[in-house]
């Protein structure tokens, strides 16, 4: 969301744009970006409340973000879709939905926020602001205020993302591999198999009976998709018997440096 005016602003002034957040106290913070872009973005709570009401045509909600555990709000079904597919990116560790207004002003002398859909954070360390519209949607005003945004970011580090809608294939795959992304579906005997099954790329279906019953095998199988452990071709076409699945790198090693390093809760 933006202000209103021109969103023009002038390169190599980070330190005039300012962050309005919700502190961990619950109080907001209004503060000079540039003392204030390492904080932890991905944790605060959104900035304004996700409308409802009756006849409204974009569809808000939750979604369980299962690389934290936490529900992160949406505020329609694009914006959700885009949740999942950040929850699917194994790198990806944290996110927060709404997380702050950017005020600068114009270089006509204007006053503009902006707030941006998602702030996510990466294993490593690197901070990602994220705007989603559908491409169809984007008028001049919003192109200038995404662009001012993407400079902002560059001037303090963070990636910018101007996301529309995902591939209808990738999409249906994703809705269907998230139905397995909660813990009960990693079972570490299994995986260990599976890994060991697709070490080299086979079929879906023929390497699941080969690690063991289909009924026990496929949940954790999909489980495994979903978290990146198995890697499979998601935009190709939908996911069946014949699709292709190969075990990622050497996932076995990094599930066991995951189990010995647990974050901070």
């Amino acid at each position: 969301m933006a202000g209103a005016g021109s969103a023009g602003w002038q390169p190599g002034a980070a330190g005039g744009v300012e962050v309005e957040f919700a502190g961990g106290d619950g109080v907001m913070r209004r503060e000079p970006l540039g003392g204030c872009w390492n904080l932890a973005f991905e944790r605060v709570a959104p900035v304004r409340r996700f409308a409802s009401f009756r006849g409204q045509r974009n569809r808000p909600g939750l979604w369980w973000f299962s690389r934290t555990g936490e529900h992160v709000g949406h505020e329609s079904w694009l914006e959700r879709d885009r949740l999942m597919a950040l929850d699917a990116e194994p790198e990806v560790v944290g996110v927060a939905s709404q997380p702050m207004w950017l005020h600068w002003v114009t270089d006509s002398g204007r006053p503009v926020r902006h707030a941006p859909d998602f702030f996510a954070r990466r294993a490593d360390g690197t901070g990602v602001v994220i705007d989603v519209r559908a491409d169809q949607r984007i008028g001049d005003r919003d192109a200038a205020v995404f662009a001012a945004t993407a400079q902002v970011c560059a001037e303090v580090g963070w990636e910018y993302q101007r996301a529309g809608e995902l591939g209808p294939v990738r999409a249906a795959n994703l809705r269907w591999l998230s139905g397995y992304r909660h813990p009960r579906f990693d079972q570490p005997g299994v995986a260990a198999r599976l890994g060991e099954v697709f070490a080299e790329p086979g079929p879906l279906v023929g390497g699941a009976a080969a690690a063991g019953d289909l009924v026990a095998v496929l949940p954790v199988l999909f489980g495994m998709l979903w978290r990146g452990e198995l890697t499979a071709e998601l935009e190709a076409g939908l996911l069946g018997a014949a699709t292709l699945v190969h075990a990622r790198g050497d996932w076995a090693g990094e599930r066991r440096d995951s189990a010995a390093v647990r974050p901070a809760g």
